[in-house]
This record gives C-alpha cells, structure tokens and sequence, in this order.
C-alpha cells in the first residue's frame, strides 16, 4: 500500500519504521522541509518528501501532528479523492494545543478534526503511549499482545485503518463510529493503559465522557511531577501506571 505520513515526532516516527518494514511504500513529511528528515526516521525504508508530495498519490495518509496544527494543513488536502483513507493520531491537551472552545463545551476530538480538513476519518493510534508503541510491538498471537483501539465512520477507512494498526505490531479493537471515539480520548479507561483485545472492549464501555477532562489533567500533573519538564516523554511503565490508577 503507498502511505504518506504527516509528522516525524515520537509516533510518527515509529509509524514510519514499522510500516516501512512490513512492505509498504511510505513516504514521510514535516512542517520544515525532507531536508531536516534524519535517517534514524528513514532506516527502515521510508522517504523523506515535501508535504505536498505526502499527500498525494497515496491510498492511505496518516496525520502524526498536535491537533491545534490539524486545521492548518486543510488546505493540503483539499480536492485529494473521497476514498483515500485519512486516519488521525492526535489527542486534546490544552497545556499545549491551547484551549479549542468547541472541545471544551464536549466536542469529539474526531468530529472537530472532520470538522477542520472537511473530510471523514479514522481514529487510531492515539490511545497507545509513544514508548509503548516504539518497543511493545509484538506477532500475531503473541502473549498479551496490546490492543489499539480504531474508531471509523466509513467501512473502507475502518478496515484499512486496523490492518495498518495489525502492521505496526498491535491487536486493532473496533471502537464504533466516530461518536463515540471519545471513548479513547485521554483520561478514558483505554487510553495508554496498554490493554489486550480481549480487555480493550470493556475498557471502552466503561468510560465516562463528563469525568474525562479532570482525569486527563490529573494525569499530565502526575506525570509532570514525575519526570519533570524539557519536552520528555514518560516510559511506558511511568505512563501506564499513572494511567492506569487514575483512569481504571
């Protein structure tokens, strides 16, 4: 399959390693140019390329950027054909995406993202922490393999959306139509709490939309004290206990 992805920060990245290695033909971008695009990102076979060129051509785009950037590459994906598949990783934090009203009065992260590039999506990804994602991957069939939950509108996104997740190394869980994908938002029992597929659907059922905001701040709180500043990103074993004791 022919993929671009937007983005080379810590997921990104490792989107570009292991879908590179599982066969398909990836092509990556970020907001300064292929030029800034290290090899530690390239060395399993991606292709570092312009933004327009990443979105183009492809049967699959992934957006791997904060979500306060989503509405800025609309323009890049207007008139690009209505079956492409768009799936989207980017999670709310307003510490850093600065407060987006319409999310704070209870908007779906995933529906204000269709909103913004004015086209459907899947949601996957999100809800697995980046240290996680780049060392917990495992085979088909493996003990305790972690479950990634995708939630989609359309059938073509949702089916190609979680063969790409089983691609990276990770159980897909269906999680319903975009609606609902606030069920793997931050602060929700499925969010970076490293849960197989047999536990991942429970998971889902048992969130509770009011409580996630206070929750998901908590948890950046814990984790701050943590580990500190400077742009550090918590250890799966830091971020799934935390997640775990405030969320489950």
């Amino acid at each position: 399959m022919k993929i671009g992805i937007l983005g080379t920060g810590h997921i990104g990245k490792t989107l570009v390693h292991r879908l590179s290695a599982a066969g398909h033909e990836v092509k990556v971008a970020n907001s300064r140019g292929p030029e800034t695009i290290g090899q530690d990102v390239l060395s399993s076979g991606g292709r570092a390329v312009a933004a327009s060129d990443a979105v183009r051509y492809v049967d699959a785009l992934i957006l791997s950027i904060p979500l306060n950037r989503i509405a800025g590459i609309a323009p890049l994906l207007a008139g690009l054909p209505e079956d492409m598949v768009v799936i989207d990783t980017s999670n709310y934090y307003p510490l850093r995406d600065e407060k987006i009203t319409a999310i704070e009065n209870g908007a779906v992260e995933s529906l204000w993202v269709v909103e913004q590039i004015g086209r459907p999506i899947a949601k996957a990804w999100n809800a697995i922490g980046s240290d996680s994602f780049a060392r917990l991957n495992t085979l088909p069939g493996s003990p305790n393999r972690i479950a990634i939950p995708v939630a989609a509108d359309r059938e073509r996104d949702r089916r190609v959306a979680m063969a790409l997740v089983e691609d990276t190394g990770f159980d897909a869980v269906d999680a319903g139509p975009l609606e609902q994908s606030w069920r793997q938002q931050p602060g929700a029992p499925a969010y970076c709490t490293d849960l197989t597929k047999g536990e991942m659907p429970r998971a889902l059922e048992a969130a509770e939309k009011e409580r996630l905001p206070k929750r998901r701040d908590l948890a950046v709180a814990a984790i701050m004290e943590r580990i500190g500043g400077g742009g550090k990103n918590p250890t799966a074993d830091v971020l799934v206990q935390i997640n775990r004791a405030l969320f489950m």
